[in-house]
């Protein structure tokens, strides 16, 4: 196993941040982290890295043992915290050339220009770190963490605050990455887990909810599929919800509700009665199959954040 997390618990005073967390992750997967603020992402992501010790468990990163020689495991490990704590006044050259002493890398100058082409930033090298755009400053912390070709990515949310653009670019150098290296990725954009990921892990005030492939998680939902439905009048929820074949739903706004069901047919076919019966105007009414956030607010109640 590339990481391997067992009953790993972190507690701060009275709260449990992380509640007897296990799960693994095999070399050459891209894994999701995911869950609600506050859920522990960032907290068991601190403890897998070393950055935090643990009050219980077990973690092993690349076979060794982060709480046994943490100085070797951090070794195998590239970390992008959320923060992304940067030298603004070193010159990007500067900067990964500095890392790169830090972890003893070989033949630094040419790592160094690998890993400026790897990750976009030629057009900008030349400047200081603070000249740089979010986008590019995003570029030089996942710079910082591959400089030493670990085996292991940590990524804490690394598209925050990147334009369209930007995340896209961002994305397709992850999934590059994932072809030869084991990556952890946080993100509250649900749409690039989507993208990149192979598979998720959700937790939930610090404790697992589900850890598996987005197919086998919307099969386990019981093949629930959705309908978006626009209304021209404003509606209460208990409208929808008193429907036999509606499952859940969905409040988008007093006009626009998200409704599933195991029987699609017959849902909408009494969303139609429903609105012949009370003169109501339906301006949408659009199937589909369960999306990843659909799936997150079912098993933790909340919308990603």
């Amino acid at each position: 196993m590339s990481i391997l997390v067992q009953q790993l618990t972190k507690k701060y005073g009275e709260q449990t941040a992380v509640n007897q967390l296990s799960f693994a992750i095999q070399q050459g997967e891209i894994v999701g982290f995911l869950g609600p603020n506050g859920a522990g992402k960032s907290t068991t992501m601190k403890m897998i890295t070393g950055f935090l010790i643990p009050d219980e468990g077990n973690i092993e990163v690349d076979g060794v043992n982060v709480l046994e020689n943490p100085t070797l495991a951090k070794s195998k490990i590239g970390y992008l915290p959320e923060s992304n704590p940067l030298y603004y006044d070193m010159y990007v050259r500067e900067y990964l050339t500095f890392i790169a002493e830090v972890h003893q890398v070989k033949e630094i100058k040419q790592r160094v220009e690998e890993v400026i082409e790897m990750v976009g930033l030629t057009p900008e090298s030349k400047k200081t770190i603070g000249q740089l755009s979010k986008g590019y400053k995003q570029r030089v912390g996942l710079g910082a963490a591959l400089i030493h070709d670990p085996a292991v990515l940590i990524l804490d949310e690394p598209t925050t605050g990147l334009d369209p653009n930007q995340i896209i670019e961002i994305r397709e150098v992850i999934k590059q990455l994932g072809r030869t290296k084991t990556v952890l990725f946080s993100s509250h954009i649900l749409q690039e887990v989507e993208a990149i990921c192979d598979r998720v892990v959700i937790i939930n005030k610090g404790n697992l909810v589900a850890n598996d492939r987005l197919s086998h998680l919307r099969s386990e939902a019981g093949n629930r599929q959705v309908l978006k439905v626009s209304f021209k009048e404003a509606l209460e929820a208990a409208w929808l919800e008193r429907l036999p074949a509606v499952t859940t739903v969905n409040k988008l706004s007093t006009h626009e509700w998200e409704v599933t069901s195991t029987v699609l047919a017959e849902a909408q076919k009494q969303i139609m009665h429903l609105a012949i019966e009370n003169n109501l105007n339906i301006v949408q009414l659009q199937a589909g199959e369960l999306s990843l956030e659909d799936i997150f607010r079912q098993l933790t109640g909340s919308k990603p954040v």
